[in-house]
């Protein structure tokens, strides 16, 4: 008996879908009372002068405290503004004291009326610049460079000499240490230069003379052997005054430099 193949091809039944239950529609959310709405912001509101009042009572980064007691309408006139150190505190004062300026925890060494400025130098070596007319703000703080020994040597110093104007208008300032001059840009603090003693040798803040635009420093040495020409030095506000020097200016940026010349006349040329 023969067998005949058979080629059945058998074709895919599709799949019976299940019918899904139709999604219920969400339920609309209930309104919030519009007083509920109101309380946030109502609290965000009373946070914020708190805010405010801690941010204002914030301690100084450095321990200022300035205090105006005669507060008049118009400056003083030019000249009439001055300065003393009473205690632990700078004062400026006319026909009375004016401001008081405190540090926490240290006391004023030294103290400089310029042009809308009062420049003090204190204690622990920061120098600081107050708005001279009616002690609004002190406008900056610099630290003295090397100057930590010398400030904890007791009875070493006494602050006169070391503020010193480097120019007629009081645009640049001279910190003057036995180590080391450095020169301050007044309008801003910028440190500007640093003439560091010669060896062996250090500067006499306190024994100092003008002459036309420069400043001479005493710069005593223990070598007997040095010139007495290396025992004085002349600075200005470019730096120390040399032959055929190029110093930098001290204008501020965007502004044109109106400093004293670049070859200032010999200071010494009368001793010769």
């Amino acid at each position: 008996m023969a067998v005949v193949p058979l080629d059945v091809t058998t074709e895919a039944v599709p799949a019976r879908r299940t019918a899904r239950p139709p999604l219920p529609h969400p339920e609309p959310a209930p309104r919030r009372p519009r007083r509920a709405l109101l309380r946030p912001l109502a609290a965000a509101l009373l946070v914020l002068p708190l805010i405010a009042a801690a941010h204002h009572v914030r301690p100084a980064p450095f321990g200022d405290h300035l205090t105006r007691y005669a507060r008049v309408a118009a400056d003083p006139a030019p000249g009439a503004l001055r300065l003393r150190t009473r205690g632990a505190a700078v004062e400026a004062y006319d026909t009375a004291v004016r401001w008081r300026h405190t540090r926490e925890g240290r006391r004023p060494l030294a103290v400089l009326a310029a042009p809308g400025q009062a420049l003090a130098l204190w204690s622990d070596g920061m120098v600081t610049d107050t708005e001279g007319a009616q002690g609004r703000t002190v406008r900056w703080h610099r630290a003295i460079p090397g100057a930590a020994a010398w400030l904890r040597t007791p009875g070493a110093h006494d602050g006169a000499g070391v503020l010193q104007p480097l120019d007629p208008g009081g645009r640049m300032l001279a910190v003057i240490t036995p180590h080391r001059i450095a020169a301050y840009r007044a309008a801003d603090g910028d440190l500007r230069w640093v003439l560091p003693a010669r060896a062996g040798c250090a500067f006499e803040p306190a024994t100092y003379v003008r002459r036309a635009s420069a400043l001479l420093v005493a710069q005593p040495c223990a070598d007997d052997t040095v010139a007495w020409s290396e025992r004085i030095v002349a600075v200005d506000g470019l730096g120390r005054i040399v032959p055929r020097r190029t110093p930098l200016g001290n204008e501020l940026p965007g502004t044109a430099d109106t400093g004293p010349s670049t070859a200032p006349a010999n200071p010494f040329a009368s001793h010769r």
